[in-house]
């Protein structure tokens, strides 16, 4: 009886810390928005990027991040390399290019991740309430740096920082609180 008490906390207590980011396809966090508004999230990543996988590893999982993603924003991952077909506002998008046998390795750029001017990876791309393009943000974050951002566009501020000069106050005065 014991042996399966311990088994059973052993699970219980790798659930509760197996928390992760809900991330949907980009549809279906569209969709979303039109039932509860929140602003969309989209890690633009590729198969063959080291530092996708290392934002996935280590700021991905930090809790805090996880907690105010899965509370603030509709989460996508989105291979930008990759070959789905997506609709959005009226278009399909797809990769024609796309080369299946080049699944280890570069491959063509999605049209979706020319629309959205997505040049490097990893990129985070931020939407409004209403799947309208607000900025993508190239380059690694930690959990830290990810906050900032986040917390900018959660609350508008980014509206605000039109400067180098607001956005270097808005830095200095920021009070980080995601655990690094």
């Amino acid at each position: 009886m014991k042996k399966i008490t311990l088994i059973a906390l052993l699970f219980i207590g790798t659930a509760i810390n197996a928390q992760e980011i809900n991330w949907l396809s980009f549809e279906e966090a569209v969709e979303a928005q039109k039932n509860n508004p929140k602003k969309i999230i989209m890690d633009a990543y590729t198969s063959w990027c080291g530092w996708c996988k290392k934002m996935d590893k280590e700021t991905f999982k930090n809790k805090d991040v996880i907690n105010y993603i899965n509370e603030h924003f509709y989460a996508v991952k989105f291979d930008a390399e990759g070959n789905d077909k997506i609709t959005f506002k009226g278009n399909e998008f797809t990769n024609p290019n796309y080369d299946p046998n080049k699944s280890k390795g570069r491959n063509s750029s999605h049209q979706l991740s020319q629309y959205f001017s997505i040049r490097s990876f990893p990129t985070i791309v931020y939407l409004d309430e209403e799947a309208n393009l607000i900025s993508p943000i190239p380059g690694y974050k930690t959990p830290q740096q990810l906050e900032l951002f986040l917390k900018a566009f959660k609350t508008d501020v980014y509206k605000t920082l039109t400067d180098k000069k607001t956005w270097e106050t808005y830095y200095a005065n920021f009070k980080f609180e995601f655990a690094e």
